[in-house]
């Protein structure tokens, strides 16, 4: 795809499935885009012209006593946010904006983060991007209009294509709208934050706040962190429960460390900062992983990986994820990410790389011999002649 191709925006769902319908009778191949602030997530593809959700906006049914939403794919993420927020709802998965690792303009959209499964810090309390959906419109590879799941999770039955299509990076189809169940947003929020932990240590202590009563929302380890290595245990509740709540885990941690409080305002900076992989997208030189890992692991996987690449890197979720960057050499250091990641039980992502880099190693967790061939089935079941973002997460898929 040339920055020459002129974008297909259509204005309705309708429109939508005409552009689609026409490309495949001309075989013709689509980019599927939304606010276009994730454009190096995936592998490099080059198609015949862009499918974009930019006019296909606006909220189509709230309702606050029901804690439900749905809107068009292309509403930006902020009107969503600010809606909500005046009602005091959120998204309960946290979605996050990743513009700082791509250096990207734009805005993040309500159907990108459908599309891509984006959760942030907060997933470990509340669940994925995908357990809040509950419902889709789209468009597939015929140019017909599905629609599946509705406003509530028990409408969910048979094939789910809600949670097949969450995650799927468009290449099932076109999401035209969305439905998400809603949570209240807390009153408050308060940070503890213990100094200058290694890694072991630090898994010990979001460990015992995790299996605490306390609810912890948020579970952090930055080993780079300016002034040293800080761990970070978020609680969000009224005033009264915060004081209680950070009093008593605060006494849990005393056998790990000295605790500290961090007010509300200096802890949603440092959860943002996390969310969007702050710590390693301001240097815009390395290629940055995502590793998913069994916790327990997590600080044994890291180890050896520094010891073979010197990289930098930060947890979240308890050390179920791992933020990662490397210089980029001839496959982003690939081939001892995997092994490490794949020993520890564990498997990895290649968020941001050079083109040609992402090209030629595998973007996403390779799949064997019998899932790729499931995947490749669904595939072509809803995309028949593979014209949307074809070969954006596997080879020939």
């Amino acid at each position: 795809m040339t920055h020459e191709t002129q974008a297909l925006q259509p204005a309705s769902e309708a429109e939508a499935c005409e552009i689609v319908a026409q490309a495949r009778a001309h075989g013709r191949t689509l980019t599927i885009e939304g606010g276009g602030t994730r454009a190096g997530l995936g592998r490099p593809i080059a198609c015949d012209g862009v499918l974009s959700t930019r006019k296909l906006t606006g909220i189509t049914l709230y309702e606050p006593a029901e804690l439900v939403l749905s809107a068009r794919a292309g509403t930006p993420l902020s009107v969503i946010e600010d809606t909500l927020a005046e009602k005091g709802q959120m998204l309960a998965f946290e979605p996050v904006d990743y513009r700082a690792i791509y250096g990207t303009q734009g805005e993040p959209t309500i159907g990108a983060v459908a599309a891509c499964n984006i959760s942030g810090p907060r997933r470990l309390q509340t669940g994925a991007a995908r357990d809040a959906l509950i419902g889709v419109r789209l468009v597939n590879g015929r140019g017909e209009a599905i629609k599946s799941g509705g406003r509530v999770m028990k409408n969910v039955t048979g094939l789910d294509l809600v949670k097949l299509s969450c995650g799927a990076h468009g290449t099932l189809g076109l999401l035209t709208e969305v439905t998400f169940k809603l949570i209240p947003k807390p009153p408050g929020e308060a940070s503890l934050a213990l100094d200058g932990l290694d890694d072991a240590q630090a898994i010990r202590a979001m460990s015992i706040a995790l299996s605490s009563p306390f609810e912890v929302s948020g579970a952090a380890h930055l080993p780079g962190a300016e002034g040293g290595a800080l761990t970070l245990l978020r609680l969000e509740r009224d005033a009264e429960s915060l004081t209680y709540r950070a009093g008593r885990l605060a006494d849990l941690l005393a056998s790990v460390g000295p605790v500290r409080r961090i007010e509300a305002q200096d802890s949603r900076a440092h959860w943002r900062d996390i969310a969007q992989a702050a710590p390693l997208a301001k240097a815009h030189g390395p290629a940055i992983w995502r590793l998913s890992l069994p916790a327990h692991m997590a600080a044994r996987c890291m180890a050896e990986i520094s010891a073979s690449l010197g990289a930098r890197y930060f947890y979240d979720w308890a050390g179920g994820l791992v933020w990662l960057a490397v210089m980029p050499g001839e496959d982003a250091g690939a081939l001892r990410v995997r092994h490490a990641t794949a020993q520890a039980g564990g498997y990895a992502t290649l968020m941001r790389a050079p083109d040609e880099i992402r090209a030629r190693v595998d973007v996403f967790p390779p799949l064997g011999t019998a899932l790729m061939k499931i995947t490749a089935g669904i595939k072509a079941s809803f995309d028949p002649d593979a014209i949307l973002n074809p070969g954006r997460m596997y080879a020939g898929v």
